[in-house]
């Protein structure tokens, strides 16, 4: 095992990787910036180290400045977290270079699935059904739109290294195409330094579902399940649960053993996930895989009764997987909601400030209720990063149950100072087709335009 960790990462996940390395009895270093310089989180690392102002660019993506302050620590390895450097091979790349353990993927992992079309292919080789639509990058817009003649409008123009929902466009008809394949592929230069972009068929009415995969450096590979994405604003997730509502047992447990084949084949190590899209027709095709840890992984913690991120650094370390595919077993039923600092009636603008006041729920009858947070009375949100303050998970025997046991949840949840998305995730968990299980990607913007 490794005596000190940096975690390279800000806000509640840094405060969940800190808390599993004292779980284990290792050491950690908090990285980070100086408008984080007074986050609450800093409090329960053993060690903290500024790496600079305030922009991400200039310090949770300054990678010299973060593999500068692991050496000062006399750190054995580093804990990305999820977003900032997760993905970027090139920083795993460097933490081997300074004989420090990237705890996630290998970089050829990586690379490999951080190209979405890329993934797209490696993962047809392997047997899991795709979107129909173009094979690796596309050379241009004229290409791209004798492809979406072909195979049908809408269409999805998609950056292969994209993430968060930007460069991503959608074409309904012919005289779109060009301006929105401009549009993408801009932002996609401006977001990942990438303007190349690939296209899937788009499926209407589509739900977004995902499953958790562990596998170790000696060959073992789980599934613990899947999660339904589909509540989505801007084509970023606000709620998940845990089942899926509507997937069968029989459809989880064969697409879960293709899925462990598949990684165990493709020699992935760590945690990722495997996104797909789900058609009207209940058919599933393979859209991506996130080589890190998910935002939502507390939902499969939940139901799963495993701590991945503990399971992450074990293997990071070179153990072998503390448990077997025999040994998941998934009870009951988890809910996740996002508490954002936005205005979800005003397009979820951000609304950073200061918090004057936080009272998270603490116990519901017949439930088991998760926040994860570093949100403390007094905290002043900083403008520079992404404006999630909270997650509230609740657990229950059945759906029903963790659906009721999450409204009230969100009832006893006091934030005040800054407007939070808790008003919109109760319309949601409200209404009548969530209740019943009963809706997708398009759901969320439906449900607002209606209360309008």
């Amino acid at each position: 095992m490794f005596k000190r960790i940096l975690v390279a990462n800000r806000g509640e996940i840094a405060l969940r990787i800190i808390r599993a390395c004292r779980e284990l009895g290792m050491e950690t270093v908090a990285a980070f910036s100086e408008a984080d310089s007074d986050s609450p989180h800093l409090q329960e690392a053993d060690f903290k180290a500024c790496i600079g102002p305030p922009r991400s660019s200039e310090s949770y993506l300054n990678m010299e400045a973060i593999i500068q302050a692991a050496e000062q620590h006399d750190c054995c390895a580093i804990h990305p977290g999820y977003g900032f450097l997760a993905e970027n091979a090139l920083f795993a790349e460097l933490c081997e270079g300074a004989k420090m353990t990237f705890i996630g993927p290998t970089p050829a992992a990586i690379r490999a699935m951080g190209d979405k079309a890329t993934a797209r292919e490696t993962m047809r080789s392997v047997g899991l059904p795709v979107i129909p639509g173009s094979h690796g990058t596309l050379r241009g817009a004229a290409e791209g739109l004798r492809l979406a003649r072909k195979i049908g409008f809408p269409v999805l123009l998609k950056a292969t290294a994209g993430g968060g929902g930007r460069g991503m466009r959608r074409v309904d008809k012919d005289s779109d195409f060009e301006s929105r394949y401009n549009e993408a592929a801009m932002e996609a230069e401006k977001a990942f330094g990438n303007p190349r972009l690939y296209m899937e068929k788009y499926i209407v009415d589509g739900r977004h579902i995902e499953f958790q995969v562990m596998a170790d450096v000696f060959g073992k590979a789980v599934h613990l399940g899947e999660r339904e994405c589909s509540a989505q604003r801007r084509h970023q997730k606000l709620l998940e649960e845990s089942p899926s509502p509507v997937l069968e047992n029989k459809t989880r447990a064969e697409l879960g053993e293709v899925i462990r084949r598949a990684i165990s084949r493709i020699g992935y190590r760590n945690a990722g996930t495997i996104e797909f899209f789900r058609d009207t027709e209940g058919q599933l095709f393979f859209m991506e895989m996130n080589a890190r840890l998910q935002v939502e992984h507390p939902v499969t913690e939940m139901v799963a009764g495993r701590d991945l991120v503990a399971e992450q650094i074990r293997i990071a370390a070179n153990e072998p997987l503390s448990f077997s595919q025999r040994d998941v077993e998934l009870s009951g039923h988890a809910i996740e909601c996002r508490i954002n600092a936005e205005d979800p009636f005003d397009n979820f603008k951000p609304n950073p400030g200061l918090v004057e006041e936080f009272q998270p729920p603490e116990n519901i009858d017949g439930v088991k209720v998760r926040v994860d947070t570093h949100v403390r009375p007094g905290y002043r949100i900083p403008v520079y990063y992404d404006s999630l303050i909270a997650k509230l998970i609740v657990w229950g025997q059945d759906r029903d149950s963790a659906r009721e046991g999450m409204i009230k949840a969100l009832e006893q949840f006091e934030v005040g100072g800054v407007k939070t998305t808790i008003p919109v995730h109760l319309q949601i968990l409200r209404d009548k087709n969530f209740s019943a299980g009963d809706y997708d990607t398009g759901f969320i913007e439906r449900l607002l335009a209606k209360g309008e």
